[in-house]
């Protein structure tokens, strides 16, 4: 059974000061990580990452997932040496074949997006050139889960916000076949969209493209409501019955989840 640690992912915020003063927050409150999405949305991750590291002493920097398709392989490779050397050691590379919909950002920057088999290959190959740093494989089909099997030290479920639990069981179910006696090896991670108690802001639908009152109702795990003790009771029957120890928030919710952070963290 793997300790609890939690994550904020964060993409911009509108001055550097802010942002420094938001990694440093994350580091008081207990987060391990702070994890930078990448999009052309939100900060270039890579930087956000350097600079984050920078203004704290404990906090690990990561990316929320590097897309493949956005850089070459050597390209990747040259910026997680030099943050994991940078940082002290506390850069994760969290890596994927890109999310859904960022053909969009592919062409933006002049890239072709590939397919998906080219776009998993370029994965399989930065991780021959990456060395030294903790690596995360944000996967939810079989070809990339079997990838993240063989060769990741953190799995994060790509799923949407709407997976239900036994949803969930399913695909850890294929990872678990699919990494045999490696298993026990990897780190589970999945992200939570929004958390709290009573009513979600109403900013949240967007974000989501759907109703978060319904993906609750329907039981999407990408969403967790409850008091504080209520949300310690379904992480820890998660990591019980899943296995998911890993857990990372939006950081617009991270001071609402701090008390569940500061339970659990290192349990």
């Amino acid at each position: 059974m793997r300790p609890f640690r939690f994550g904020a992912v964060a993409g911009y915020a509108p001055t550097a000061e802010a942002w420094t003063g938001l990694a440093r927050r994350a580091e008081q409150l207990g987060y391990s990580t702070l994890l930078v999405p990448d999009t052309l949305r939100t900060f270039s991750p890579f930087t956000a990452a350097a600079v984050a590291a920078q203004a704290t002493t404990t906090l690990r920097v990561g990316t929320f997932v590097a897309s493949a398709p956005y850089r070459s392989p050597a390209a990747i490779a040259w910026e997680t040496s030099t943050l994991h050397t940078l940082t002290g050691g506390r850069f994760e590379l969290g890596i994927g074949a890109g999310r859904p919909g960022s053909e969009a950002d592919s062409a933006a920057l002049g890239l072709e997006f590939g397919t998906p088999g080219s776009r998993i290959a370029r994965v399989a190959e930065t991780l021959d050139l990456v060395k030294d740093v903790p690596i995360l494989i944000a996967a939810s089909g079989t070809k990339l889960l079997r990838l993240a099997a063989e060769r990741a030290d953190i799995v994060a479920l790509g799923v949407p916000v709407t997976t239900t639990e036994d949803q969930l069981g399913a695909k850890l179910d294929e990872l678990y076949e699919l990494a045999g006696d490696r298993f026990s090896e990897l780190e589970i991670t999945m992200n939570l969209a929004a958390v709290g108690d009573g009513s979600l802001p109403p900013w949240l639908a967007a974000q989501l493209g759907s109703d978060p009152n319904d993906v609750v109702a329907a039981g999407g795990t990408g969403i967790l409501t409850g008091g504080t003790s209520e949300m310690i009771d379904t992480l820890r029957r998660r990591r019980d019955k899943l296995g998911i120890s890993y857990i990372s928030v939006n950081a617009q919710f991270m001071e609402q989840f701090a008390p569940v952070v500061k339970e659990l963290a290192g349990t």
